[in-house]
């Protein structure tokens, strides 16, 4: 009896250990394998390898060019990859020294840029012009019929910048050399015709005004007795300024150049139809500032007058075709390029409004 009694026993306390023993023995395999993992594990006689492969090199090489990269969003489109503080947004048309220190290259900068865009014919009417301007002004001829050397009769012309391309009206020249980035510097920007007469007028004293009343796009009167094109400009002779500003002898603001320059179109050179587009930028403008409304941000300064001579000179530079006169062949392309642009102004602006899910029949003009 005690036999089978131990026998039993024997045999429950086998079964106890044999199905612990699995669950005992995974557990230490577990444990040791976790603490193993971490160090080499002899596979071979002849081989020490690890489970945890090795860090890659090249990652942590990564990684370090990665920090060492430059991408700067707020910097000009094309200059991301460059720190801020190496990066020239603006330029200017400032003379410089080819020898000393750049520092010491300026001894002034003028406030003011005026541009003529000229023929060698009108040069003693740009004489006259030129001297209304003091120094305070950089002086920019644009040079239609590739004649530059003849000006330098002039000690003026010494000083001034000189661009030549054959055959290119001021607009043509105003779209590619007067980026709002290159003209920063100025406070306001002369673009001028070059028959023009001034005996009447005084830079300084009509800037003076152009500030008094805030005006961001500005011209002279014209005098009502020769070559208006718009009765707009007239000179009235009972008050400072009144509103409206044709392409002939506009002077733009440094900020509403920067709107204007955007709305000149490439292909159109004349510039015929912006003058009545004029407004759209200083209502941009207005956006910032609430002090005046955008009419009286714009306006004919009619205490100080020029005179349109209506001198040929551009026109002539057209093309004689089926027995028209070259000036005729200019003409009709300028009527024809104030269609486009009124065509395209308003497709821009149906399309902007259509985008933003709004109907501009529904909109009420101002």
């Amino acid at each position: 009896m005690r036999l089978m009694l131990s026998v039993c026993c024997g045999i429950i306390f086998g079964l106890i250990v044999g199905i612990s023993l699995p669950s005992s023995s995974l557990t230490k395999l577990n444990i040791t394998s976790s603490i193993v993992s971490n160090f080499p594990i002899a596979r071979d006689r002849n081989n020490v390898v690890s489970d945890q492969k090795p860090a890659d090199p090249s990652i942590k090489i990564q990684n370090a060019t990665d920090q060492l990269k430059i991408w700067v969003p707020s910097n000009p489109r094309g200059a991301e990859r460059l720190p801020p503080g190496i990066v020239a947004s603006e330029s200017d048309y400032y003379p410089r020294r080819l020898w000393g220190k750049p520092s010491e290259d300026l001894q002034s900068k003028p406030k003011y840029l005026v541009t003529f865009t000229v023929g060698i014919k009108q040069k003693h009417n740009i004489d006259a012009a030129v001297k209304k301007f003091s120094d305070d002004f950089t002086i920019l001829l644009f040079h239609y019929d590739g004649k530059t050397t003849e000006w330098d009769e002039f000690e003026w012309s010494k000083k001034a910048i000189h661009v030549s391309v054959r055959k290119q009206t001021k607009w043509w020249y105003a779209k590619r050399f007067l980026h709002p980035d290159i003209v920063a510097p100025y406070d306001y920007i002369f673009i001028w015709d070059e028959d023009l007469g001034v005996e009447h007028f005084d830079a300084k004293e009509y800037i003076k005004l152009v500030k008094k009343h805030g005006l961001e796009i500005s011209q002279p009167g014209l005098d009502p007795r020769r070559g208006t094109t718009w009765q707009m400009t007239k000179r009235r002779g009972d008050r400072e300024v009144h509103t409206f500003v044709e392409i002939m002898a506009p002077v733009f603001s440094r900020d509403a150049w920067r709107c204007v320059w955007y709305m000149i179109q490439n292909d159109l050179v004349h510039g015929w139809g912006l003058d009545f587009a004029l407004r759209k930028c200083v209502d941009a403008l207005t956006v910032y500032s609430l002090l005046k409304p955008a009419h009286k941000k714009i306006g004919v300064v009619d205490a100080q007058w020029i005179v349109h001579q209506g001198l040929p000179s551009l026109g002539n530079e057209g093309e004689a075709k089926d027995g028209k006169a070259p000036w005729k062949g200019v003409r009709d392309r300028c009527r024809k390029e104030w269609t486009m642009f009124q065509s395209r102004v308003a497709n821009a602006e149906k399309a902007y409004f259509k985008s933003i899910g709004v109907d501009p029949s529904n909109l009420t003009s101002h």
